[in-house]
């Protein structure tokens, strides 16, 4: 077998294990998931190979009391959240930095972006071990 099948199939085989996880959790947040309201405090500026991006960071006070800040795990044109703009988190009573602000493109996109992404490695490992 062609070394880059092996290479895509891992691939794809590992990202459909983080759509599981991820998956996992959201069910976890949907079912046993506290609501409440928390407030974008800042967008930090960072860089990759495409250039500077900004990734909102949010806070909430969870049922302690405590302050919480997180950045949303779903990045990119789009999906950024204005300073100051007010949004519903939900969060794991037990572990609120495992927290999603409460929007489609939040909650559910990271699991298809990483299915999506896990079935074209897939498919693509199927491809080079059909034609080599």
């Amino acid at each position: 077998m062609d070394f880059g099948a092996v290479l895509c199939t891992a691939a794809g085989l590992v990202l459909l294990g983080i759509a599981v996880r991820e998956g996992t959790v959201v069910q976890r947040l949907r079912r046993h998931g506290v609501r409440t309201w928390g407030v974008v405090v800042d967008n930090v500026r960072t860089r990759d190979n495409q250039g500077p991006k900004w990734i909102p960071v949010i806070a909430f006070t969870d049922r302690s009391g405590h302050r919480v800040e997180f950045s949303p795990r779903m990045q990119g044109a789009g999906l950024g959240l204005e300073t100051g703009r007010q949004v519903e988190i939900v969060y794991l009573a037990q572990s609120p930095r495992v927290a999603r602000v409460r929007m489609w493109r939040h909650v559910v996109g990271p699991v298809v972006f990483l299915v999506f992404g896990g079935v074209a490695f897939l498919g693509m490992g199927v491809v080079i071990a059909l034609t080599s």
